[in-house]
């Protein structure tokens, strides 16, 4: 058994899924109670997803007491609700390193245990890998059960429909754990929510599942093991798709999440030590109050965003705004309470999102699209063939652009530039400050002739950084000469600025400037490449495909001689950490800039990728 430390107690977890197994059913509440008072403790103290875990613990425990994993493959779907897992999977000692960096991932991860299948973070994919699991296990002649543990919410999904449909009609043996909340941050909307009411109630005439082609069973109170693993065992013993509804509490046995009326504590920011353990003395119901709060939040580019959307919306009637069941996180809340009939939250759903955008702006609206960066890679045929070839003006507003901290590889919002580079008549802003996000925000929503996207990270919104002046458009940040030319691509303008004083320290000529727009290219910017010896574009996005490619191509096609060096994140998956300290490992500093500058002006090929000095 791992011993770990809460409130200062040694307990005991299991070291892996055969120990609990063996565990007698009469030691299980005691086990659960444990559980949930390591899950307030750390993710208290380190920030993550604590409501939608407090709700799985039963179901986790039936779960790896009824299948063998790892022989059996468990996916979870969205894997942010397997913290359980991990501390059920020989994890507990390291748990106190969750999303810290190099330590446990907040998603399951294949580097760490060969207890996590897959790496899904984006929601509604895990019955798609559990139906190509199963018939791999089938080809392959593997006595293996498959088995998908899905949220309510990600069957909103369109890709979680097709997998059922899939399933349904082949008759893949995959064991669907349905953990029914009626939530994802907010309560489930729409027809799936209102049937799984039904069901709930016992009051529906027939089940869209067994419609399909799976056999259900259920509803099932997931918050009692004895009844899940009765229910799993029935589902594992048929040799076809099972569903198995079990009715989950977001927040389950902490009151304060058990009462949060917002998202039921999906995510919570870090607590200072103290704070955290005496929220974990209120676990398992125990107690009242929130359990402590952080340290006030920095003012953050999303809060910026709600305020002025809501502003917009009041002078442009016109204004629709879409989520994908993100309606707090992405900052529409206060737009939702003011005129709710202008908010569309069409569930974890964001192609539909963005096709159905296309349809407002058919009818004559002006629909705003509010999406982590992310999530915008899932729906890029329907930014390009539904929105920009009908050169609609929707506009996207992409919140977690760039480095995204302790969410890690699958958040980063680092692929977006490449992409949306290759859309015609697609123009995207990066404001450097607050200031900027609210200027763009309204350019972007009146350009009424195609689409418009404005991305932002999801740290907090530092002090301004004024302009000396202006071009054509473009904002000058600073000028002492034309050796290099700096163009920064928002957030990073403080860090291009610290460069150019120190190469103007060092007697090197250097001008910063903000084109504010950032693809396509900016045509004044591509002018002024020509009155510099060389060009420095400066990007929190991936280096291959963004502004500094389509700087480079346009500078080229105008005859323009002057070397463009694009620098920028590395075209592989980066861990998790603090953005500032990843900006900074991949040389995001006034001091790597300013040498990757000197290395450029002195012949020499700059790294591909930019490293710390």
């Amino acid at each position: 058994m791992a011993q770990t430390d809460v409130l200062g107690v040694r307990t005991d977890i299991p070291s892996g899924p055969e120990e609990l197994r063996a565990l007698p059913p009469e030691r299980l509440p005691a086990l659960a109670a444990t559980l949930r008072a390591v899950l307030v403790e750390q993710v208290r103290a380190n920030g993550g997803h604590l409501g939608p875990n407090l709700g799985v613990v039963e179901l986790t425990l039936a779960v790896h007491r009824v299948f063998a994993s790892p022989a059996d493959r468990i996916v979870f779907d969205t894997g942010h609700q397997s913290y359980v897992h991990k501390l059920l999977t020989g994890r507990a000692r390291a748990f106190r390193t969750l999303r810290q960096e190099g330590g446990l991932s907040g998603y399951p991860s294949r580097a760490e245990s060969v207890h996590d299948i897959v790496e899904n973070s984006h929601a509604s994919t895990a019955l798609s890998y559990a139906a190509g699991l199963a018939r791999a296990c089938g080809l392959r002649h593997e006595d293996r059960r498959v088995v998908a543990v899905v949220g309510d919410a990600a069957l909103s999904g369109g890709l979680a429909f097709e997998a059922l449909n899939d399933i349904g009609g082949s008759g893949c043996p995959v064991v669907v754990v349905l953990n029914d909340n009626g939530r994802s941050y907010a309560p489930t909307t729409g027809g799936l929510a209102r049937h799984l009411a039904r069901l709930r109630a016992g009051i529906a005439d027939a089940d869209v599942f067994g419609e399909l082609g799976l056999a259900y069973l259920g509803p099932v109170d997931g918050h009692d093991v004895a009844a899940v693993e009765r229910a799993l065992s029935a589902a594992a013993a048929r040799n076809g798709p099972v569903i198995v509804h079990c009715v989950t509490v977001k927040g389950k046995g902490y009151l304060p999440a058990e009462t949060d009326e917002a998202d039921r504590l999906h995510t919570v920011g870090a607590l200072d030590p103290a704070a955290a353990g005496h929220a974990a003395g209120h676990a398992a119901g125990a107690g009242s109050g929130a359990g402590g709060s952080a340290a006030p939040a920095a003012r953050s580019w999303t809060d910026v965003f709600a305020e002025e959307i809501v502003g917009i919306g009041a002078r442009r009637p016109d204004i629709v705004c879409l989520t994908a069941s993100m309606l707090r996180p992405v900052g529409l809340r206060q737009f939702a309470d003011r005129w709710p009939d202008r908010v569309f939250d069409v569930g974890i759903a964001e192609q539909h999102a963005v096709c159905s955008a296309a349809g407002l702006a058919l009818g004559g609206l002006h629909p705003v699209v509010a999406v982590y960066a992310s999530f915008l890679n899932r729906a890029f045929d329907q930014v390009i063939m539904d929105v920009a070839l009908h050169r609609l003006a929707v506009t996207f507003v992409l919140d977690r652009a760039g480095i995204t901290g302790p969410d890690g590889a699958s958040h980063h919002g680092m692929w977006d530039l490449s992409f949306l580079a290759m859309v015609p008549g697609l123009r995207v802003a990066a404001p450097r400050d607050s200031t900027r996000l609210r200027a763009l925000l309204a350019e972007a929503v009146a350009v009424s002739t195609g689409p418009t996207a404005v991305r932002f990270p999801k740290s907090g919104v530092g002090a301004d950084v004024p302009a000396i002046g202006r071009l054509d458009g473009v904002d000058v940040l600073y000028d002492t000469g034309r050796d290099v030319l700096l163009v920064a691509a928002g957030p990073v303008a403080p860090a291009c600025v610290e460069a150019a004083a120190l190469l103007a320290a060092s007697g090197i000529g250097a001008r910063v400037v903000d084109p504010r727009w950032i693809l396509p290219a900016d045509r004044t910017v591509v002018r002024l490449a020509a009155e510099h010896r060389l060009v420095l574009t400066v990007e929190d996005s991936g280096r291959g495909g963004g502004m500094g490619a389509a700087l480079a191509q346009a500078v080229a096609d105008a005859g323009i001689g002057t070397r463009v060096h694009s620098l920028g994140l590395p075209r592989r998956f980066l861990p998790h950490g603090e953005r500032a300290a990843l900006l900074a490992a991949h040389g995001f500093t006034g001091a790597a800039l300013a040498e990757a500058a000197r290395r450029a002006l002195a012949g020499a090929v700059p790294q591909p990728e930019m490293r710390a000095s």
